[in-house]
């Protein structure tokens, strides 16, 4: 059964016990890193999931919080002797600013580096990221302060569906992304340009009809403020969780 783990739910200032958010999602076939942040390898290890088991990475969008740990895994996978290739998906904006960024470091003259496919993603909603025996993955864009995307899984062995949102304010593009999903998971950085509550991710739950409603990307550290499950229950009756670092969501 496939399952998320969750490597990081700070928003885009950590804390010590809360990464900046990221996530990823292990099968029997393909283990899929949506974005990229901190120690890549080391938050992969503490998770119990191997770097080479790694077969694909979703950037969902171009800001430090999300990309910025994509340098740091390539070239450590590369001197732990990594031959398999790994493929990037991302927006047309986003892949275009992450191999200008790889460019930087000059990784063309890294000898026998393994081979890295960027994949570009029409800015479209439901378009296919990838398709697997166990899942398939559909990404739809978001409202936020630059190109972004939500994702969506749906398990093939258990019809169960997952969305992501991302970053993004309140917008129908993440109700339809949602629609009907046994699990979303929303950020809850705050109602500000880009973002969300965690009141508002429990209204956008409620219209997606969802079952269960995760918080994510909320402040943490010395900004958190106040119980954001109980603000989210204010707009969505179902079950309200509290993302974790390092929480496992089955699918």
């Amino acid at each position: 059964m496939p399952k998320v783990i969750i490597l990081g739910s700070s928003n885009a200032v950590p804390s010590k016990d809360h990464e900046n958010t990221h996530l990823v999602i292990v099968g029997k076939e393909r283990t899929i890193l949506v974005d990229c942040v901190s120690n890549p390898v080391v938050r992969l290890e503490q998770a119990g999931v191997d770097f080479n088991d790694l077969t694909d990475i979703v950037i969902t969008h171009f800001h430090p919080d999300h990309v910025s740990g994509v340098p740091l895994l390539l070239m450590d996978m590369w001197l732990m002797g990594r031959k398999k290739p790994i493929n990037i998906y991302g927006l047309h904006y986003t892949m275009d600013r992450l191999e200008d960024l790889m460019g930087f470091y000059g990784w063309a003259e890294w000898p026998d580096f393994f081979s890295v496919g960027f994949y570009r993603l029409p800015e479209a909603e439901m378009a296919h990221v990838l398709d697997s025996d166990e899942f398939k993955i559909n990404s739809s864009p978001v409202h936020h302060m630059i190109p972004t995307i939500g994702l969506r899984v749906e398990s093939k062995k258990t019809t169960s569906v997952l969305a992501y949102s991302c970053d993004t304010e309140p917008c129908e593009q993440t109700v339809r992304l949602a629609g009907g999903a046994d699990i979303l998971i929303h950020e809850a950085g705050g109602a500000s340009f880009g973002h969300s509550s965690a009141e508002q991710a429990g209204e956008i739950a409620t219209k997606a009809e969802v079952g269960k409603l995760y918080l994510i990307h909320y402040p943490t550290g010395q900004f958190a403020n106040g119980d954001i499950a109980r603000e989210a229950r204010k707009t969505f009756r179902g079950e309200v969780v509290v993302a974790r670092d390092f929480m496992v969501i089955e699918i």
